[in-house]
This record gives C-alpha cells, sequence and structure tokens, in this order.
C-alpha cells in the first residue's frame, strides 16, 4: 500500500510542476523528497568494520559506487534538477560509505556497462537492483540487503492474470535484457512448450517509456520489471496494472544485492556494515523513506544461493 501512496505522491508533485520536492511531504506516514538535497539518513563510522576496507580503498578515501538511473521510483532515478541520482539504491549506497567512513561517488550508467565497469575497476560497487545469481557469482562477490520481487503489468481492466508458468504462454511480454526476469521468462516458455503449450514471445526495447508505449498500443501483453518500478508506473499512469507478483529468484528467494569484483576484498566490510544499519535501524528507516518495508532482509550474506544457472 506504501508503494501506491509514494507513487500517486510523486505523479502528483511532477503533474504540478512543484519546486516543492526540495521539501519532505507527509503522505500516510511516508516521507518523500524529490529534491536533489535529500537530507538523507547517515551513519557515523565504525573504524573496526572500517580497517577490514582494503588499503587502496582507504587511501583513495572514495567508494565509487555503479548504478543505473533511468528507472522509476523508488530505485534510483533522477532528481527535480535532472541531473542527481537519488533513491533507495543511492541512500543504502550512502550509509555503507559513512560506515566505512568513505564519500560515496555515485555514478550513472547503463545496465550493460555497469558490469563492465565492475570488471575494469572503474566502479567498486554496484548498487542498481543486482540480483544473486549463480553465473554473477562467479565474477562477483555479494552482500545482500534486500529481497526481490518482480511484477507483471498489464493494461488496466483486463481479466488475465499471472500465477505460474501456464499463464505466460502464447503471451507477448518484454522484458530487460540481461537480467534476471529474462532468465525466469525464458525459463518459463520454455517449461510451457516441453508440456505442449505455446511458447512466449519475448521482446526486448530500450528504454522504459517504450515498454509502455508497446503495452498501451496492444504491442506486447505485459511488462515483466521490478516490482517496485512496475506499481509506481501503475498508480501514476492510471493506465496498467500489476497483474502478478514473484520472487526475482523462481524458485528460490532472489535477493539484491551490493555487488563487487570478485576478491575485491570489499565483500566482507561492506556486509558488516549493512548489519550494523540493520541492527541500529538505520537500514529500516531508508526502505521506510522509500515504501520498501516489505522488502527488507533480518540480515546481510555473503554469496546466498542465487537464480540458478541454465
Amino acid at each position: 500500500m506504501r508503494k501506491v501512496l509514494l507513487a500517486a505522491l510523486v505523479f502528483g508533485l511532477a503533474a504540478c510542476g512543484t519546486a516543492g520536492g526540495e521539501e519532505p511531504v507527509e503522505v500516510a506516514g511516508l516521507s518523500v523528497n524529490l529534491g536533489p538535497d535529500q537530507k538523507r539518513v547517515t551513519a557515523t563510522k565504525d573504524d573496526k568494520i572500517a580497517s577490514k576496507v582494503p588499503e587502496k580503498f582507504r587511501t583513495k578515501g572514495e567508494l565509487t559506487i555503479g548504478g543505473s538511473a533511468g528507472t522509476a521510483p523508488p530505485l534510483r532515478f533522477y532528481a527535480t534538477d535532472d541531473k542527481t541520482v537519488i533513491g533507495v539504491e543511492t541512500d543504502i549506497a550512502s550509509l555503507v560509505a559513512d560506515v566505512l567512513g568513505l564519500k560515496p561517488k555515485l555514478e550513472v550508467s547503463s545496465w550493460e556497462n555497469l558490469f563492465v565497469g565492475l570488471d575494469s575497476g572503474a566502479y567498486d560497487l554496484g548498487l542498481s537492483n543486482i540480483t544473486v545469481t549463480e553465473a554473477r557469482k562467479e565474477k562477483y562477490d555479494f552482500a545482500t540487503y534486500r529481497l526481490d520481487t518482480l511484477a507483471f503489468e498489464a493494461k488496466k481492466g483486463g481479466t488475465w492474470k499471472v500465477k505460474e508458468p501456464k499463464d505466460v504462454a502464447g503471451k507477448v511480454i518484454a522484458v530487460s535484457s540481461g537480467t534476471n526476469q529474462e532468465k525466469i521468462l525464458v525459463d518459463w516458455s520454455t517449461q510451457n512448450v516441453a508440456a505442449g503449450l505455446k511458447a512466449t514471445d519475448i521482446k526486448y526495447f530500450q528504454n522504459s517509456s517504450d515498454y509502455y508505449l508497446a503495452l498501451q498500443s496492444g504491442r506486447i501483453d505485459a511488462y515483466l520489471g521490478p516490482n517496485p518500478t512496475s506499481a509506481y508506473h501503475a498508480a501514476t499512469s492510471g493506465q496498467t496494472e500489476v497483474i502478478g507478483n514473484f520472487s526475482g529468484g523462481a524458485t528460490v528467494q532472489g535477493k539484491i544485492a551490493v555487488t563487487t569484483k570478485k576478491d575485491s576484498g570489499l565483500v566482507t566490510p561492506v556486509q558488516e556494515a549493512l548489519n550494523q544499519l540493520i541492527a541500529n535501524g538505520k537500514y529500516a528507516e531508508v526502505l521506510k523513506r522509500w515504501g520498501l518495508s516489505d522488502e527488507a532482509v533480518p540480515t546481510s550474506e555473503i554469496n546466498p544461493q542465487g537464480l540458478p544457472k541454465s
């Protein structure tokens, strides 16, 4: 419910063109700030945890944190100045950096280039709704901080609901390339074909606006993406609705994680920082701020079971 309230509020502010986004607005106990001055929740440095950060990062004095910014609230998106990146992902990134005694340097990247940046060392960490998968664990280390929930979004007013794989048989569904939701959809389609059902016609577009145009024109039946963004778009557009929710891990509970290059030495202090933030309530404060309390994890884990390989 908080996600819908957040979405409605964000839409109202944008439609009015108000500069009031810089000041938090209270709706049903949820504070929303769309301005560049986020007045973020902050934390204090923990010397013991910070000492575990490899020297090359401590010497630099900052953490370069990559992520995409084209998504809708409340994940990672642009503030009212159209240049400052805000959202739950940036808040978590800043909190972790606080505990480690480092300055967060928030960089914007496309989804594909985010991993290229991690591979090259251009980014120390990735915080961009990244799900732990068994394939990714071969190249990256993960410290979890949120549950991964996906949503099927379709035109409003229909009777079609998605509860299991057979419900997508013969449907035209859009999904972002290279994501765990793509893998789930491909696996479901393969499963359906093996059972004698029609394959799912999977479509790909460059931007979220392209997906929504295709949805409204009837070129696709649904879009499969992160639940927070689908709930936001459904509430703000008034033209779509969420017709099914699933764990981003399909057969296992999907988990969103801070991502770093394997064996960089950062995953342990990052995990310990997250667990401290969970214990002292700062983590819960940030999730509540963005209406994502229902996606909280009780503890951060290093490299837990991820989405299985094909």
